[in-house]
């Protein structure tokens, strides 16, 4: 059987099975934390930003820090004897890059300190049916990633039919890939439930799945886990953690700059 074959036969299974139940159960809030990828991706973070994010995460226990490749050696550093890993982006945002730069800039943040690489699919190729581009494109960072690091295929499902969606899922597995990941945050849209339960249901249960995109509360990233997510990207980790979306005022206590220390309000005074 060949390549499209295996790609139709499972895209037809999984597109006749898709279940709505969740997993059921309350999660804490401070559960979450292990499900977190703190991230900072945005061009203009300065490295000041980039430690804070460090500390939240050493101090709330996440997953990971998320970084683009220039600050990864950084965090790598802030980030030792943690347990907190140091992440960073491949071929991001619009991985167009050809599978042989992915794989160099995969090796290069490898020997930097990187233990996880969430790289961007080859979205044209999806678009142009070019499935044995799209599986080359991520068998190229899976094979530089060398086991030192694991490989998160970002699919970019805002660009994706549903179709489509579950074989860039079945070709990373395919390939290799540690996990699936919805969106990198910088397209059209991010996760929804919908399509965090299909990547599920299409790459089964030995496969990380990751919710990224508009996870911004306790609620949403409840839904996320509950639809098969086992990481959670986003930049409000702090706020996740904080509690169940509750509404906390402001006591004045004079600490903030730009942002509440305990990250459970948001500030609307500057003459601190």
């Amino acid at each position: 059987m060949d390549l499209n074959e295996i790609i139709k036969q499972i895209t037809d299974e999984v597109c006749a099975k898709i279940s709505t139940d969740g997993v059921g159960g309350a999660i804490s809030p401070d559960a979450i934390a292990k499900y977190v990828d703190h991230t900072l991706l945005k061009p203009d973070a300065s490295r000041e930003q980039v430690k804070k994010v460090c500390d939240e995460a050493r101090q709330h226990k996440f997953a990971s820090v998320c970084v683009n490749p220039g600050y990864i050696k950084f965090v790598a550093e802030q980030l030792a004897g943690s347990g907190v890993a140091p992440c960073v982006v491949i071929g991001f945002p619009l991985g167009a890059n050809t599978p042989e730069v992915k794989a160099q800039e995969t090796r290069d943040v490898v020997a930097l300190g990187a233990k996880e690489v969430d790289m961007v699919i080859n979205v044209g190729a999806i678009k142009s049916a070019d499935w044995d581009l799209v599986k080359r494109d991520i068998e190229a960072v899976v094979n530089a990633a060398r086991g030192n690091a694991l490989v998160k295929v970002i699919i970019e499902t805002c660009l994706l039919t549903d179709e489509e969606k579950v074989k860039a899922c079945t070709l990373s597995k395919l390939a290799g890939a540690d996990f699936v990941k919805t969106s990198t945050g910088f397209s059209t849209g991010g996760a929804t439930v919908e399509d965090v339960r299909l990547m599920r249901q299409t790459v089964g249960p030995n496969i990380g799945v990751k919710a990224s995109g508009g996870v911004r509360d306790y609620e949403t990233a409840v839904k996320m886990i509950e639809a098969g997510a086992t990481r959670l990207g986003t930049s409000s980790g702090v706020k996740i953690v904080a509690g169940a979306g509750e509404k906390v005022n402001c006591i004045s206590c004079g600490r903030c700059l730009t942002t509440c220390p305990t990250g459970n309000v948001t500030i609307c005074k500057n003459d601190y």
